[in-house]
């Protein structure tokens, strides 16, 4: 499959799991009203988000211009990182959350990761990938830990009490 077509289909797919987790989000209205779910509830909408954004600019910018995505990269993997550093920091003040800390933590070190890829693709040589190829393998890691923190809120492992 070439990069192209498979960031189409990764856009896609992860904008469709956007909607998907919106459809169950709406099937439970108490989520939003506490605001350490809240907090959980948007940065899972971030998990599939930010992904699809990014592939939007892959497509866009591609082999021929890759400022164009190196630069969407960047900043989208800035946001997810700054995002996930806030929720870890609001969760340990608050006290919860703690079940999702490591995982959080590899979402941070992966948003990172991205970010230096698109700053500096030539680390990408290192691992004999092209760099939109390493992006490509970073962001397939994100949405798997996406559906890694769906699964465990969804399970009530590291949610936050709901009752306030």
């Amino acid at each position: 499959m070439d990069v192209s077509t498979f960031y189409a289909l990764f856009a896609a797919t992860c904008f469709t799991l956007v909607g998907l987790w919106w459809n169950v989000v709406q099937s439970h209205p108490e989520w939003l009203r506490v605001p350490a779910l809240r907090r959980v509830v948007g940065g899972i909408y971030l998990s599939f988000l930010l992904p699809a954004l990014m592939g939007l600019f892959a497509q866009v910018g591609g082999t021929e211009q890759p400022g164009i995505w190196r630069s969407g990269f960047i900043v989208a993997a800035v946001v997810g990182c700054a995002s996930t550093l806030r929720l870890l920091t609001r969760e340990r003040a608050d006290g919860t959350g703690s079940g999702l800390r490591w995982h959080r933590i590899a979402v941070a070190v992966l948003y990172a990761l991205v970010a230096v890829v698109g700053a500096a693709p030539e680390i990408a040589d290192a691992v004999g990938l092209r760099p939109i190829q390493a992006e490509a393998l970073l962001l397939i890691l994100l949405v798997m830990l996406g559906h890694a923190l769906v699964w465990r809120f969804m399970a009530g492992e590291g949610r936050p009490s709901e009752a306030g």
